[in-house]
Parts: structure tokens; C-alpha cells; sequence
């Protein structure tokens, strides 16, 4: 059997946080359930998805000398998130990280609900499969 698609490697896992958490609050989440993101709830004054992510924290953050417990998720966040489908094979969802140079995509389902995430790690793994059987472990 080959695991091909989004939904054979995603996470199930979401964590999610409120827009008006601190960041401080989200790092604490993130590093307590071991996650490089945290998926911003939708909210009456947060209508869309958002994310943040490690490299949010890094760029926004520290890079900028913000501090985390005065500032708001909703500061940093990446947001309408960009979506893949739990169809999309692994290798088109390779090619939309590549080309919008983007680390991590939640996982929508047909109602665009948050049902899983994967990232540019899951790929080690992936390139891992791939390479203890090339024919049988490949993405076509």
C-alpha cells in the first residue's frame, strides 16, 4: 500500500489559541505540546483561519525585540491561512509549500474546518519512505 496523500502524513493534532492570547501564551502551548505552530480560531472579530508559526516567533518576535507577553497572536499571525485538502497528494502539496515558500499547511476539510496539519518535517519522514523502496515508496 503507498501512502501518497495529505491525509497519510498530517497531523491530527491542531492546537489552537484565541486571537487576543498573548504570544507568550502561544509559545507556551507550542512548546508544551512539542508544535512548531498554533492554528488561530476563527472568532466574531477573526473571521478567517490564521497561523503562527516558530518562524513567526523568530522574525516578529525576537528578531524585532517585541515582547511576547504584551503582544497579541493576532499581531503576527499569517492569516486567511492557506489550505491543502487531505486528498492532495504528497508530492503536489511538496510543490505548493516550494512555490508559496511556506513551512506548514493546515489540512481543510470539504466545509474548510481544520482536521489536520503537515509540515516540512513530515517530509523527512516522507523522503525516508521513499528511499527504503524507491518504486514502492515513490509519490507519483
Amino acid at each position: 500500500m503507498q501512502l501518497t496523500t495529505v491525509k497519510d502524513w498530517m497531523k491530527d493534532l491542531v492546537v489552537f489559541i484565541d486571537p487576543d492570547a498573548t504570544v507568550d501564551e502561544g509559545l507556551s502551548l507550542m512548546r508544551h505540546r512539542y508544535m512548531n505552530s498554533v492554528i488561530v480560531n476563527k472568532t466574531p472579530s477573526n473571521p478567517e483561519y490564521g497561523i503562527v508559526t516558530s518562524m513567526d516567533i523568530c522574525d516578529k518576535i525576537v528578531a524585532q525585540g517585541f515582547d511576547p507577553a504584551k503582544t497579541r497572536i493576532r499581531e503576527i499571525m499569517a492569516s486567511p491561512v492557506i489550505t491543502v485538502e487531505a486528498s492532495t497528494s504528497m508530492k503536489e502539496c511538496a510543490a505548493k509549500m516550494k512555490q508559496l515558500r511556506i513551512h506548514h499547511l493546515p489540512v481543510a476539510d470539504d466545509t474548510g474546518m481544520i482536521i489536520g496539519i503537515i509540515s516540512s518535517t513530515d517530509f523527512l519522514v516522507v523522503a525516508e519512505s521513499m528511499s527504503t523502496n524507491f518504486m514502492e515508496g515513490s509519490l507519483k
